[in-house]
């Protein structure tokens, strides 16, 4: 039986897999739109299914958990801006050695949030830590396939999916051992700052960049695939 701590660690690890198989294999962008798809069906399926059921159960007023909702909302539009003056207008100042450190701040930002998430998840319960922690390892999947690009290929790779890793598993542990202690309305408000920030991830990032690739007409199937195969699991 996998203990919470192998659940929290599962994202990370799947990263780096990525990260390592981009190395040596690169996916064409039809497939990772693909990938894409796949993963934006779990992690609805996952809000969905899991995380809003559990935030209404926790007795929480309608107004704290729309307030934090909307708190999460406007914190990702933040770093949506974020990435916009990073990488767009200061982009000169913010590359060097071939480096895109704007890109790299912001999926350091993301990565660190998608970790909080998967801790408040486990807090809350097994039945959320899990659905979270699969819905996210599927797109950290595709989050390692992307790092790939003319300056970092290679080793490079494989050494910033692992950094990467590190990060969201620390920040997942983090996550967990402080709302783990907090009360369960704590924890109710955490997921629905986090239930912004998962929806923004599907609407504003996958969807969009896959729809920006070589995309096939049956992409729309694989997205309802994912949803359908998690509610099954979930239903199981």
């Amino acid at each position: 039986m996998i203990s919470t701590y192998g659940w929290l660690a599962l994202p990370a690890i799947v990263m780096l897999l990525g990260g390592i198989l981009t190395a040596f294999w690169h996916p064409s962008k039809a497939f990772i739109a693909l990938v894409q798809h796949f993963a934006a069906g779990i992690i609805l399926a996952a809000v969905t299914i899991e995380v809003f059921p559990e935030m209404r159960s926790a007795g929480v007023a309608t107004a704290t958990l729309v307030g934090s909702f909307t708190l999460g909302v406007l914190f990702m539009y933040g770093i949506k801006l974020l990435g916009q003056y990073l990488e767009g207008g200061f982009q000169s100042s913010t590359t060097q050695g071939g480096f895109n450190y704007g890109f790299i701040i912001t999926v350091f930002i993301d990565a660190a949030l998608d970790g909080v998430t998967i801790g408040a998840g486990f807090a809350a319960g097994q039945r959320v830590g899990f659905a979270l922690a699969l819905g996210l390892s599927v797109e950290m999947l595709f989050l390692g396939m992307s790092l790939i690009s003319d300056t970092i290929r290679g080793a490079r790779v494989m050494w910033l999916s692992a950094a990467l890793g590190a990060a969201l598993f620390a920040s997942a542990i983090l996550g967990y051992y402080i709302l783990s202690k907090a009360p369960h309305a704590t924890v109710a408000v955490a997921l629905a700052f986090s239930a912004a920030a998962l929806l923004y991830l599907v609407t504003e990032e996958l969807l969009i960049e896959a729809h920006q690739h070589e995309e096939r007409s049956y992409s729309m199937l694989v997205l309802f695939a994912g949803f359908i195969g998690f509610w099954m699991i979930s239903l199981l």
